[in-house]
């Protein structure tokens, strides 16, 4: 891996376009994927339509799309220029978008053909064209450029290492969307970095379908293919089982980056109810060393199912449930957990699937430093800071949250409490904002209760909160499971889920501490509101 090159993506693309030219780069996972030359030349004719549509270094370029090649070549020839790639969730709202492209002043926007009518509704007095992505054609525009493929542009703009390259606006789980600001610097020595904890080959094949505007698939779904001559493919629809099953034994993928409720879902929907299906299995599934021998047979099954030729799953983007956990190292699955923020370009500390620990993130990412503030000294819990190369700008047009977060000497507050062990592999308690003060001054982590209500018998997902002083679970069952299971009319499925209700707050309390007891179980009958990595919008429920 070179190490001495500049840390742009015009030098990183440069090199891999020369170094791999004949390898397959980006492609939908039912046709064969163009080469990186193919890509290439079609980034050139980018860069020559973006020039024609006035496009100058520093401009601001949104990309609203669904996942697919046109995605990276867009986002490689707008980098290319020396202008900043605004990158947006396909599910923003409307409002969402106009608030945004409006903030960012972005002055071009490309969107994919399903999400065209959200951008016709509209308009900025930035926003001077209006792409479609698909096949690069106007769709409401000031301006009669057209893209053309054979005209193509050498155009490489002098881009330095600590110029921006990306503007992320983050949904989380908090509320208001802020824009995250990274530079060329951030994003590919973060790069340079995943690939230090687990290299990435050239035969590799990457199956994505997290959003590519969310910085986790960006930077290590992207660039780190991309700067290791490796493949990725991509679905035509969302990523249901009906199509992802398909796609899988089609690419037979060797990474894929996940978030734990893809892989929680997995385990809970087939795993688990195949290993409860038959009493048999279900007693013998007890007893430790035999547990273990089917945990195996699992796994080379889910291996099947993955294609046959996994060789990394990455998780990510939340915490993932014990449980689940346990079986995928008893089941010998190649997976590894990462952990990081948008702000850390995302990721800050990780490991590979040799080296991992149960509920552990794994260690700091090299060339990265760290601290722990406020420390707990009978717990050893502290809220972890961060400084070095992968640290974000700042955020864009909001001075005083910047400063709230990152000081003057470049330390990054993270926000989560954590421990860590004696070879300083990370545990995430929680976020400091989310964690609850007991009557007595106890800290209450409701992501640890609600790992334990998930795992009961029904429930789909969870949250905790306080109300009033007491601690309520607010709980999402699988209704379609629980009908199936008991086969009841509505009145007795009604006292059925009364009675679950109570078997699960016995079951949380003889879990927790009692300061961390359950006062209240509710039913939340829809699923609950998620952001791109599937984590809960809290605030939505915690009025």
């Amino acid at each position: 891996m070179e190490t001495n090159k500049k840390l742009t993506i015009p030098a990183f693309l440069s090199q891999s376009f020369e170094k791999y030219s004949t390898n397959d780069f980006l492609g939908f996972s039912d046709e064969k994927a163009k080469s990186y030359a193919e890509i290439q030349e079609e980034v050139k004719s980018v860069v020559a339509f973006l020039e024609n549509l006035g496009v100058k270094q520093g401009d601001k370029v949104a990309i609203f799309s669904n996942n697919m090649p046109n995605w990276g070549i867009t986002y490689f020839a707008t980098v290319s220029i020396g202008a900043v790639a605004v990158p947006l969730l396909p599910d923003f709202s409307e409002t969402e978008l106009q608030n945004i492209l409006s903030h960012s002043e972005a002055k071009v926007i490309f969107t994919s053909e399903i999400l065209e009518d959200k951008v016709k509704a509209v308009s900025t007095v930035f926003l001077e064209s209006k792409i479609r992505i698909n096949d690069f054609t106007n769709i409401d525009v000031k301006s009669d450029a057209k893209h053309d493929y054979n005209v193509k542009s050498d155009t490489i703009a002098d881009v330095q290492e600590d110029d921006l390259a990306i503007i992320i606006y983050t949904s989380g789980t908090t509320g208001k969307s802020k824009g995250v600001m990274l530079t060329h610097k951030n994003l590919c020595f973060n790069t340079e970095k995943c690939a230090v904890l687990q290299p990435i080959r050239e035969d590799d094949v990457f199956l994505s379908f997290l959003p590519l505007s969310h910085a986790y698939e960006n930077t290590l779904g992207l660039l780190l293919p991309m700067n290791n001559g490796a493949s990725v493919y991509y679905l035509r629809k969302l990523p249901s089982p009906a199509v992802l099953i398909p796609a899988m034994h089609a690419v037979k993928p060797t990474v894929m980056l996940s978030v734990p409720l893809i892989i929680e879902k997995i385990y809970r929907n087939k795993i688990l109810s195949s290993l409860n299906a038959k009493k048999t299995t279900k007693m013998l599934y007890k007893i430790p060393p035999i547990r273990k021998m089917i945990n195996v047979a699992a796994g080379r099954k889910l291996m099947e199912n993955f294609g046959g030729r996994l060789r990394f799953f990455g998780i990510g983007g939340a915490k993932l449930d014990s449980v689940v956990e346990k079986f995928l190292i008893e089941a010998k699955f190649p997976y590894a957990i990462g952990y990081g923020l948008t702000e850390t370009s995302p990721l800050l500390a990780g490991v590979n699937p040799q080296t991992i620990r149960l509920n552990s993130t794994g260690p700091v990412i090299e060339g990265m430093e760290y601290k722990l503030n406020d420390v707990n000294p009978k717990t050893g819990e502290g809220e972890l800071w961060a400084k070095g190369p992968s640290i974000m700008k700042g955020y864009y047009k909001e001075p005083k949250l910047t400063s709230d977060v990152l000081t003057e000497d470049g330390w990054f507050n993270t926000g989560d409490l954590v421990t860590m062990d004696k070879d300083n592999y990370i545990y995430v308690k929680g976020r400091s904002k989310n964690f609850i003060v007991g009557s007595s001054g106890e800290n209450i982590y409701p992501e640890e209760i609600e790992s334990i209500i998930n795992n009961f018998n029904f429930v789909t997902e969870s949250l905790v909160i306080e109300e009033k002083g007491r601690l309520v679970a607010l709980v999402h069952l699988n209704m379609e499971e629980l009908e199936k299971k008991y086969q009841l009319v509505k009145h007795d499925l009604d006292d059925k889920i009364e009675d679950l209700k109570a078997d699960l707050k016995l079951y949380i309390n003889s879990k927790v501490n009692k300061f961390s007891a359950i006062k209240v179980v509710t039913i939340q009958k829809t699923p609950f509101e998620k952001t791109p990595t599937k984590k809960i919008k809290r605030y939505k429920y915690n009025q």
